[in-house]
């Protein structure tokens, strides 16, 4: 028959002095660095594409930004010109058609009568000798009006969708910053492996079994938060800031490092908080909280969320809102893990 393991042989096991744990953190430290390195070196060579990707959702609110601001524009121009009894070069209803197709305008006041001399000048035959030609009348041109004229462009082709750098330097800074996230991603698995590992190295031998268990869980909630406000997040928050600049009428001119540095840290940030149901049901696994505890504390736990939430985003209630809310609902998720998941038999037998 099996002899049940008495409590002092169990944690005799684990026992791990002060300095003891300090060499196992510079060790593991060390190693997920190494890992870091490498995948440095891979994301050098995709630098390019990622430079691309994280403008990717910039450029995609700015078309849109400025797709909203030529249909106000051309509504209230509409508008002046039916007060004045005069025609529309478009109805407002094709304008929009064409808007919402992909295309913006440009609006010009131009002269119609040196727009037919330019006409003219253009499809004259080539004159054979070399005298100036004749100027337009003057008196009968300064009697006409000048009339708006659109200039319709592919809104991908607007050069104000472009992020823009002020100095030489920039563009390779961002390239490397760019290679650096390439590696972090690539690199986050080995990088959370090590990270476990340092503190599977304090756990007792029947606690080390959730580590190899929740890890591949771990790289999913860090890949799955950052995805999340890459591809969700980001479109809200730059929609509800670009908001402010159309109502004061304030140009944008974005630059792509603090483009950039937006972009990395917020993700990173998503990343590492989606990981909170996890470490829920770990801290319950190895019982330092129970279920009981999480439900009486979770007017605190909420409160402590929207802290976080407010440290780790820009300055704007979307994107605290944006980490909050699904950081609510994964602390209820955290909830649920500990009650429902079957709880696996500890080792207690040899």
């Amino acid at each position: 028959m099996m002899a049940l393991q008495t409590d002092e042989d169990l944690f005799q096991e684990s026992t791990m002095t002060f300095g003891e744990h300090l060499e196992e953190l510079r060790s593991c430290l060390i190693k997920a660095l190494l890992w870091l390195l490498v995948g440095f070196a891979i994301g050098l060579l995709l630098g390019d594409w990622m430079v691309a990707a994280i403008q990717g959702p910039l450029e995609t609110s700015l078309q849109t930004h400025y797709q909203k601001g030529a249909k106000r524009d051309y509504e209230r121009f509409a508008a002046e010109q039916r007060e004045a009894n005069q025609p529309l070069p478009y109805p407002v209803e094709e304008m929009n058609r064409l808007i919402n197709s992909g295309y913006t305008f440009d609006k010009y006041l131009v002269h119609p009568a040196a727009v037919r001399r330019q006409l003219e000048i253009d499809n004259a035959p080539e004159p054979t000798s070399h005298a100036a030609p004749r100027p337009p009348d003057s008196e009968r041109a300064l009697q006409e009006e000048l009339v708006p004229l659109f200039v319709w462009r592919k809104s991908t082709q607007d050069p104000r969708v472009s992020v823009s750098a002020l100095n030489p330097t920039e563009a390779f800074m961002i390239w490397l910053k760019a290679s650096l996230v390439v590696g972090i991603v690539l690199a986050s698995p080995m990088i959370f492996y090590h990270l476990w590992s340092f503190v599977a190295a304090g756990l007792y031998p029947h606690e080390k079994k959730y580590v190899h268990v929740f890890l591949p869980f771990s790289v999913v909630l860090f890949l799955g938060g950052a995805l999340f406000c890459f591809f969700v997040v980001f479109r809200f928050i730059l929609d509800f800031l670009f908001t402010f600049n159309a109502d004061l009428g304030i140009q944008l001119a974005p630059r792509i490092t603090e483009w950039l540095s937006f972009a990395i840290i917020l993700p990173i940030g998503f990343g590492i908080s989606f990981q909170l149901p996890l470490v829920m049901l770990f801290l319950e696994r190895i019982g330092i909280f129970d279920v009981p505890a999480y439900m009486a504390k979770w007017r605190i736990a909420v409160l402590i969320i929207a802290v976080a939430s407010m440290l780790l985003t820009p300055a704007d209630p979307i994107s605290m809102l944006a980490m909050a809310i699904p950081l609510t609902g994964l602390y209820f998720l955290g909830i649920a893990l500990c009650r429902y998941l079957p709880k696996q038999q500890s080792m207690l037998e040899r």
